[in-house]
C-alpha cells in the first residue's frame, strides 16, 4: 500500500513540474522580443542590490528597497499590465495547446500586398496595422470609422496625399478595414534608428505592446517594411512581402495525407 501511494505521489510531482515548466515556457514565448524582458532584468538588478544592501549593512538603501519590494505584486501589475492583459486574452482565445485564433485568409494578404505595392510604386507613405490575437482599441487615438472590406484600391485611396486621413494608420480588424487616420504610440526605445520617421516609430511602438502586424511604406524611399514584436524587416519586394504576411496572418494548413 505504501509503495502504491509513493508511486502515485511521484506521478503527481512529475505532473506538477511539467505544468510549471509549460507555464514558464509559454510566458517566455509571450514576452520574447518585447520590452518586458528589459523590465524583468531591471527588477532582477533591484533584487540583487537589495540583497547586497542587507549583506553590506547599507541600512538606508535597504529600508527604501524593502518598502518598495513589499508592494512588488502591485508594482508588477502596474508595470506589466499590458503583458498580463495580452496573456489573459491569449489564454482565453487559445487555452493550453491551441494554435493561433486569428485567421485572416489569403484574400486579405493578396489585397494588402496589392495595395502596399501600388503605394510604394507611387511613393505614397502608408502605415497599415493588422490586429491579431490581442485587441488594439486601447492604443488607438482619434481615427475615422470605415468598416469596409479590405482592397488594394481602398488602401490607395486612404493613403493618397490629398486624403484627409492619409497621415494616420489604417487598422484592419477581423479581416475588415475598421478605421483609418489613427495615431499610435511611438516607441521609446533609444536604440531605434534615428533616421526612422513617425510611421516607422509608431509601427515599432505599437507592436512592442501587442502582437499586431504593422506594414510600413516609406514616403521617401518607397520601400516596404513589416514590423512584429518591435522588430522590423525592411526592403521587402512583393513576393517576400506575400510570404511574410502569409506566415503571420494565415493559419497553418495540415500537410497532405496528415490529419
Amino acid at each position: 500500500m505504501l509503495e502504491v501511494l509513493s508511486h502515485f505521489r511521484w506521478t503527481i510531482d512529475l505532473l506538477d513540474i511539467l505544468l510549471v515548466a509549460f507555464i514558464i515556457y509559454r510566458l517566455i514565448l509571450l514576452i520574447k522580443g518585447t520590452r518586458t524582458v528589459q523590465m524583468l532584468l531591471g527588477l532582477a538588478v533591484l533584487l540583487i542590490v537589495y540583497v547586497a544592501s542587507q549583506v553590506g549593512g547599507l541600512f538606508t538603501l535597504n529600508w527604501l528597497l524593502d518598502n518598495f519590494l513589499s508592494s512588488i505584486i502591485l508594482v508588477i501589475v502596474v508595470i506589466f499590465q499590458n503583458d498580463i492583459r495580452r496573456a489573459l486574452v491569449h489564454m482565453g482565445r487559445n487555452p493550453f495547446f491551441a494554435g493561433p485564433a486569428f485567421s485572416e485568409g489569403d484574400h486579405l494578404v493578396e489585397e494588402l500586398v496589392k495595395g502596399c505595392t501600388a503605394l510604394a510604386s507611387r511613393r505614397f507613405g502608408a502605415l497599415v496595422v493588422v490586429e491579431r490575437e490581442t485587441g488594439i482599441n486601447d492604443f488607438l487615438e482619434v481615427g475615422t470609422e470605415i468598416d469596409a472590406k479590405v482592397s488594394g484600391s481602398l488602401l490607395c485611396a486612404v493613403f493618397h496625399p490629398q486624403s484627409p486621413i492619409h497621415d494616420g494608420a489604417a487598422v484592419v480588424q477581423r479581416g475588415r478595414l475598421s478605421r483609418a487616420g489613427c495615431f499610435l504610440p511611438l516607441t521609446q526605445n533609444p536604440t531605434v534608428n534615428p533616421r526612422f520617421g513617425t510611421r516607422h516609430r509608431a509601427a515599432i511602438g505599437l507592436t512592442e505592446l501587442v502582437d499586431a502586424v504593422a506594414i510600413v511604406v516609406s514616403e521617401e524611399t518607397g520601400r516596404i517594411s513589416v514590423v512584429i514584436s518591435g522588430k522590423m524587416t525592411r526592403d521587402l519586394d512583393p513576393v517576400t512581402l506575400r510570404k511574410v504576411l502569409r506566415r503571420l496572418l494565415t493559419p497553418r494548413r495540415p500537410a497532405a495525407g496528415k490529419r
